[in-house]
């Protein structure tokens, strides 16, 4: 398979409704900033291509600009909408008593989905107050990850650092 990169970044107005700069979700990675928009030739196929940088994970990611809404790649969450997850967690954790595989599987689609909401309803399903006991390492493992998901989304929506994020989050779970 041949590949051809053309370095022709245009900065352009708006491309499917994402303009270079714009900070996205995919909903497999989390937070990445849409750092320009390339065309290539894959395959002898010409394709004009998001090119989405993920600062933490320093990785790039290429999504067809005529597949980033059936990829799931979305604009920010609006303030309702985290709003909206910060008030899921401060609900009451629902655990279905089913087999922890099944429960993990669940989780790592919700969290996968890339929605707040559903992520917040993991965090909430999974976290552990004072006086409770503790998480085995797998609940451990996915917990985090939905932290982590979550905390981007709301420092780069509420324009916070990743700390000021993850004490907001701390603050809602711990009122009681």
């Amino acid at each position: 398979m041949a590949i051809k990169a053309k370095k022709k970044t245009t900065k352009a107005k708006r491309t499917n409704g994402f303009a270079i700069d714009d900070y996205v979700v995919y909903p497999t990675h989390g937070v990445g900033q849409i750092t320009g928009i390339e065309d290539q030739e894959i395959a002898g196929t010409q394709l004009k291509l998001f090119v989405v940088l993920f600062h933490k994970e320093k990785m790039t990611l290429r999504v067809p600009v005529n597949k980033a809404e059936v990829s799931g790649m979305r604009a920010l969450a609006s303030a309702d909408k985290m709003k909206t997850a910060m008030t899921t967690l401060k609900g009451r954790a629902r655990v279905k008593r089913t087999m922890w595989s099944r429960r993990a599987q669940e989780y790592e689609a919700k969290i996968n989905s890339g929605d707040p909401v559903l992520i917040a309803e993991v965090i909430r399903d999974l976290h552990r107050g004072e006086g409770q006991p503790e998480q085995s390492y797998s609940e451990r493992q996915i917990y985090e990850a939905a932290m982590e998901r979550l905390v981007r989304e709301l420092a780069v929506v509420e324009s916070l650092d990743e700390d000021q994020a993850t004490e907001k989050l701390n603050g809602v779970l711990n009122a009681e």
